[in-house]
């Protein structure tokens, strides 16, 4: 069964690590899959090849979603190519991290702007469409630090809180359109970038998860597949932990 069939889902964020997971996952369910990148490269085409494969409709866009004007064109793109949007995953992010005395402004304010101020664009942009079609499901990728905090990333953890007051807001703004808005806050996932850690610190967060390993993208990709779905139909306004545990 295809969960997904007839669907159209935006990824942000979507040519790697969790966001490649997440377009792979809803193309194999059915779903036709727009998914953006701040550069449209070699990664970009081959997921675009690779997702086309499962015989849905598949196209890769270069845009920066932390800029207003930017989120609201590729918008206007999408909707041209595709006709409509069901599901927008704000997943685009970065990392900045050092301990607040060292941290500087300009780092603080660049993680605020990639992680947070996208998700006001997009979401606000995809609202116009999803509120037409009175339906939608909006996923926003929030972190375990967002819920618990973590030293040395303070900005990355108040981007990430942020977003679960912006996720709670909107499933109260829009719910009586249909429309449903939750937040999927990740642990210790496996991906590039936390394959740059030293051996030390992996073991120390492994060290710290109930279940004794990290995480996949496609751990992940499984919940925005429940939450993107009709499974999902009477779930709004929630977070939820993929984290083995990590956060109760």
């Amino acid at each position: 069964m295809k969960l997904l069939e007839g669907k159209t889902a935006l990824i942000t964020g979507g040519a790697r690590g969790i966001g490649k997971a997440i377009a792979l996952r809803f193309a194999f369910h059915g779903a036709n899959v727009a998914f953006s990148d701040l550069n449209y490269d070699d990664a970009a085409r081959a997921l675009e090849t690779e997702l086309s494969a499962y015989g849905i409709k598949a196209k890769g866009y270069a845009s920066d979603a932390s800029s207003f004007d930017g989120s609201e064109k590729l918008i206007d793109e999408i909707m041209a190519d595709f006709g409509r949007i069901d599901v927008l995953v704000n997943n685009a992010g970065i990392t900045r991290d050092n301990l607040l005395m060292r941290m500087s402004e300009s780092d603080w304010d660049l993680v605020i702007k990639v992680n947070l101020k996208s998700v006001f664009n997009m979401t606000k942009a995809v609202q116009k469409v999803m509120l037409k079609q009175r339906s939608g499901s909006i996923i926003n990728m929030s972190s375990v630090v967002g819920v618990g905090g973590n030293a040395g990333q303070s900005n990355y953890s108040a981007s990430k809180a942020g977003l679960i007051g912006f996720t709670k807001s909107m499933a109260q703004e829009l719910g009586s359109r249909s429309i449903r808005c939750n937040a999927i806050a990740p642990g210790f996932i496996e991906t590039d970038m936390t394959a740059k850690l030293t051996d030390e610190v992996r073991k120390a967060w492994i060290d710290d998860i109930p279940l004794r390993r990290g995480g996949k993208p496609e751990d992940v990709a499984d919940v925005s597949l429940f939450l993107a779905s009709d499974l999902s139909s009477y779930v709004t306004g929630q977070v939820i932990n993929v984290c083995g545990g990590m956060q109760m």
